[in-house]
């Protein structure tokens, strides 16, 4: 297609060449396992005076779909070098599309700088994605529409109210980031509902080029069989040991990684194959031979099977664990409480000083206020107005506060813990709290104390997998990718600069919807809230904020980083052995820089992005709808500045890349040791005088694992987390691109060039500070080395599994 001249008597399209054939098709055929390429030969006929080709269109004659990745166009007269068109589209039948398919070449334009002859094919391409052309109804596989719903097909009210949902997004109550569109029709016994596919299909609707490749989707199916409890037949439980659904000793939690589980053999097996196709059985039991269920030893008891157990560590992953995100700065004591006392009473805490003093080192509170060594790990409010709903189901759980001390040799020393319920006669009422200290001693309380911080880390998993991981990067990410798709052009510079940090989220995101945060579903079954898990993330996306997203931002709000002109990048850090921020930091500015380099190549002024009206419909539409309901929030960037548009593309990249790696890459080798991370707390404290305070002297391991997370449940939570902490062997890595001419603007290949080489940079530091013996935080007593900001853009290996190391451009798993 020309890019040159066009024909007013053709809507100012440009003229089209003669069309050309592939040669050779029929002799050519790729592996079913899609890791082979076919190239082909094409002989295009092009008259000269028609310029340089800016676009083509293909046609698929045949009966199925292939993948086109893409065209190069050799030896073209008066022009130095290839023409290159990156494609990387699925191209279905002719019959199923109501347009033409049309790929543009590689220059970037913003839409005022497009050739006259491609604004036609530009302008249509967005009407087609925003399906403005549909017939509307279900969306099928070819359908290539990106369309906004709600969050309304969580449950399945149809069974009962035990699986109704509420419908999260497009209302006060129920805020939420908006999800890519189905089409599905409306649940017969609830019209606000969206109908659900069956529990074992994974043929969810998402645009085509969004799915995982072949590879990946092969390597996902374990996840999914994993991921759906009631595919087991009742006797698969029972066959572990002679207490049904209990460990009855640390040991047998070890055997998971160490011997492994038998399996059940004869009819009960039968029974279990009768029920999950042999081919995903395998995976799940993990067969060599012998029929066991064995899981990979988890990083934080390969050196030390016992390091996570003491309060050094307890803390230390705080600041390097899988969830380094929230612990904040005491800037007030005792700690206070922001609901509403009108509606939940005294919810302030009842830690006082003579709790915390004794421990401190012979400091005093307000000394070490003063001196910024006093943080908090603050789970209470975020909890508490779910908490009496969630206590009426088997879980038995509390809202925590933790108070820690910053000793002199950088590491987190825990001084109180408080563990907070709601009022027995009513939430106006407030808490009822009680707090717990350290004890040296090796008698029964310092059993409880053990069990303190067990109900810390029950909290802080959930809140984890609910809010830092799904709801923080996940789910805020999605309505960004789908505005992108919609308004922004794939040949606009800010789609070339995002395309490679939306990689497979809105596939991931739709299995989950359909295996995992559903009701039932694998989440519900593991995580403490519950059947309450999402509508409770649902409150605190009430409070999101896009611009606090930022690192920076972030840091200061938690009172981590003080502003000082002294420092590099104008931030101190008041623990200054705090990994993930240390890391992070680095991390943020590369990208930030790389962003800015590439950003005022294309908008050399703040008038030039005034004047972009697709960047405007693009902005416009991730505040009115992606994340509709928080349009009014004052804090939205206006989208006129450099700074601004610096600033939001950074935001974007750094959750869908590093956020994301550093709160989900560490599940396995922190959380697959259950005990370690328990997700589930299934009965209270023990009180003096109780059985169960007699159990916990007796034999305080026994007491201490029927209070965390079931046996059944262990094994489908480890199951869960191990799949999702795997890299992929297609990985693309923080710094790399699938694809090398991806512009053919040499400024913005050289600035990322420049980028690339300042992540490695990095990892060279990141190395370099693991194995300073005097950063104790960096790997700690479990001796486990900070990697979860790691970027691996050195790493072209394509091996992948379970690394903790690597930051992958998208929300990929």
């Amino acid at each position: 297609m020309d890019s040159l001249d066009s024909v007013a008597a053709n809507e100012n399209k440009g003229k089209l060449g003669k069309e050309a054939f592939l040669e050779n098709w029929i002799s050519k055929i790729t592996s079913l396992n899609a890791k082979d390429e076919a190239s082909f030969d094409v002989v295009f006929n092009w008259d000269e005076s028609h310029g340089i080709p800016g676009a083509f269109i293909i046609r698929n004659h045949h009966h199925s779909q292939f993948y086109l990745k893409s065209l190069t166009l050799e030896d073209f007269p008066s022009h130095e070098g290839p023409i290159h068109f990156d494609c990387n589209s699925w191209v279905y039948p002719t019959h199923r599309y109501k347009y033409e398919r049309v790929f543009f070449t590689n220059k970037t334009y913003l839409f005022d700088d497009t050739p006259e002859p491609l604004r036609f094919y530009r302008n249509q391409e967005l009407k087609n994605l925003r399906g403005e052309e549909s017939s509307g109804g279900m969306l099928k596989e070819w359908d290539r529409v990106y369309d906004y719903a709600y969050y309304n097909d969580l449950g399945s009210p149809e069974k009962g109210k035990d699986y109704a949902r509420p419908s999260l997004g497009g209302n006060s109550d129920y805020p939420y980031p908006r999800r890519a569109k189905t089409g599905r029709k409306p649940n017969k016994k609830d019209p606000n509902s969206e109908t659900r596919l069956f529990l074992l299909s994974l043929s969810i609707y998402v645009p085509r080029d969004e799915k995982f490749n072949q590879v990946k989707f092969s390597d996902f199916i374990g996840y999914a069989i994993k991921s759906i409890g009631q595919v087991f037949v009742p006797e698969i439980k029972a066959v572990f040991d002679k207490t049904i659904n209990e460990f009855d000793t640390f040991q047998d939690v070890l055997n998971l990684y160490e011997g492994g589980v038998r399996l059940p053999e004869g009819q009960t097996l039968d029974k279990i194959r009768a029920h999950v196709p042999w081919e995903l059985l395998k995976e799940l039991i993990r067969s060599d031979g012998e029929r066991f269920l064995k899981f990979p030893t988890p990083d934080v008891i390969k050196e030390d099977k016992t390091a996570w157990r003491t309060d050094e560590e307890f803390g230390r992953e705080m600041l390097a664990g899988v969830n380094p995100v929230i612990i904040r700065r005491l800037q007030e004591f005792p700690p206070t409480s922001k609901l509403d006392p009108q509606q939940y009473g005294d919810q302030d805490s009842t830690i006082r000083r003579e709790h915390l003093e004794k421990n401190m080192n012979g400091l005093s509170v307000d000394e070490a206020m003063e001196k910024n060594k006093l943080f908090i790990l603050d789970h209470h409010d975020a909890l508490m107005t779910y908490l009496r709903r969630i206590n009426t189901t088997t879980t038995k759980t509390y809202a925590s506060r933790t108070i820690l001390l910053l000793q002199e040799n950088g590491t987190l020393k825990p001084l109180a813990i408080e563990l907070s319920l709601p009022h027995e006669q009513g939430d106006e009422r407030g808490a009822v709290s009680r707090v717990f200290t350290p004890c040296d001693d090796e008698g029964v309380e310092n059993s409880i104390w053990q069990l303190a911080k067990a109900y810390v880390a029950v909290n802080d998993s959930g809140y984890h997998q609910l809010i830092s991981h799904w709801l923080n990067t996940h789910a805020v990410i999605e309505p960004f990718i789908i505005a992108t798709n919609r308004q922004l052009s794939i040949v606009h510079p800010i789609h070339k600069l995002l395309k490679p940090h939306f990689r497979d989220t809105i596939h991931i995101n739709a299995l989950a919807r359909q295996i995992l945060i559903n009701a039932g579903g694998v989440l519900e079954r593991t995580v403490f809230p519950g059947k309450y898990a999402m509508e409770m993330s649902s409150a605190v996306y009430k409070n999101w904020n896009f611009t606090e997203q930022a690192l920076p931002e972030d840091l200061i709000k938690r009172g981590i980083a003080i502003p000082d002109s002294s420092e590099p990048h104008g931030l101190k850090l008041v623990i200054e052995d705090y990994p993930f921020a240390v890391d992070g930091l680095e991390i943020w500015y590369a990208i930030e820089s790389w962003v800015k380099e590439y950003c005022c190549f294309y908008y050399p002024t703040d008038d030039v992005i005034k004047g972009d009206i697709e960047l405007k419909k693009w902005w416009k539409e991730v505040r009115d709808e992606g994340h509709g309901d928080l349009k009014d929030k004052q804090w939205w960037p206006k989208m006129e500045t450099q700074s601004e548009l610096i600033q939001t593309c950074t935001i974007i990249i750094w959750v869908a890349s590093a956020l994301h790696a550093a709160v989900n890459f560490g599940q396995y080798p922190y959380a697959g040791y259950l005990p370690n991370r328990p997700t589930v707390s299934r009965r209270f404290m023990p009180e003096a005088g109780s059985a169960e305070y007699a159990e916990l002297e007796a034999d305080p391991d026994l007491a201490f694992l029927k209070t965390i997370t079931a046996q059944f449940q262990t094994l489908l939570g480890v199951s869960l987390i191990e799949i999702l902490s795997r890299h992929s062997t297609d990985e693309v890595y923080l710094g790399q691109r699938d694809t090398v001419g991806w512009t053919t603007d040499d400024r913005p290949l050289a600035a990322f060039e420049r980028f690339s080489a300042a992540l490695v940079e990095i990892e060279t530091r990141i190395t370099e500070r693991n194995d300073d013996v005097a950063l104790r935080n960096r790997a700690g007593p479990v001796k486990v080395p900070y990697t979860l900001l790691y970027p691996s853009t050195s790493d072209t290996s394509r091996v992948g599994g379970l690394t903790g190391k690597g930051i992958p451009n998208s929300v990929s798993i």
